[in-house]
């Protein structure tokens, strides 16, 4: 992993959340053009703002750099949902799942 893929990932997890680059930036309390600076490769985030924009996202660190995870955002949201569960009803989660991937 190196700066273009954080940039990248940081464009496609924006992107799911169907957020401006003008509104992200102005939401974590920076310029109109800070995202579009780091998604340009003018700039990366410092640890700090890395981790703000985990925030901001609704994800974890270990989401965010997951690469073989395509729906990062609906599955931390599913994940939230779950935990809070019975495990009479994570047990009837997780025969669905399984009889949808046999689909």
């Amino acid at each position: 992993m190196n700066e273009t893929f954080i940039r990248e990932r940081i464009t496609e997890l924006r992107i799911q959340k169907n957020i401006s680059e003008y509104k992200m930036s102005l939401d974590l309390g920076h310029s109109k053009s800070y995202i579009q600076s780091i998604s340009s490769g003018k700039a990366l985030p410092s640890m700090s703002e890395f981790l703000y924009i985990c925030d901001y996202l609704e994800i974890t660190p270990k989401e965010f750099f997951d690469v073989n995870n395509t729906e990062t955002l609906k599955l931390h949201q599913l994940f939230l949902c779950a935990k809070d569960l019975s495990a009479e009803d994570l047990d009837a989660l997780i025969y669905l799942a399984n009889r949808l991937q046999d689909k």
